[in-house]
């Protein structure tokens, strides 16, 4: 699997993640835990937590990186949604792309190799939980065919301010 996206004369390679994507996918990750509402944490990752985090990915077979001339612009993980065994087929997604990056069909690009993944591990749900005012992303899921399922107003804090969680869900088996 490597397929290969053309838009706005930029050509996008998404592949499997690999061990060795650590650092740039911490990058990623750790630019939006410092400077958006995408991730509810305060805390960026250490490169030994990076590694640990991608590592349960790479072994769940749940990870992905886009790249864009050579450098990995975006990656997109699934994991399981709850803990408890009776929510063993429902999964969530996350997708981010290199500040910079945005508008090119990177997040589109990884969201369509992220749902093809899930549904070939034989999934039935993957849930996308949005900071409701993330536009970009309620658009980019519904896109995908996730509907909206309700919002959670105020479930999480950021930056000082009471955040909304909207909830999109997508039937990964018919």
């Amino acid at each position: 699997m490597n397929p290969i996206y053309e838009r706005s004369g930029a050509v996008v390679t998404v592949r499997r993640a690999r061990p060795d994507d650590a650092e740039a996918v911490r990058a990623i990750r750790n630019h939006a835990v410092e400077r958006s509402t995408a991730l509810w944490t305060d805390t960026p990752q250490s490169p030994a937590e990076g590694v640990a985090w991608l590592a349960a990915h790479l072994e769940r077979g749940s990870a992905f990186v886009a790249e864009v001339e050579g450098e990995v612009a975006g990656y997109a993980v699934y994991g399981p949604w709850r803990e408890l065994d009776g929510y063993r087929d429902t999964v969530e997604d996350s997708v981010y792309v290199r500040e910079g990056r945005h508008g090119l069909g990177i997040g589109s690009a990884l969201l369509d190799a992220l749902v093809a993944a899930a549904r070939e591990a034989g999934h039935h749900i993957m849930i996308a939980a949005i900071e409701t005012e993330n536009a970009a992303s309620v658009r980019l899921h519904e896109r995908f065919g996730f509907q909206d399922v309700g919002t959670v107003r105020e479930a999480g804090v950021k930056f000082g301010r009471r955040l909304d969680l909207t909830l999109m869900r997508l039937a990964l088996s018919r």
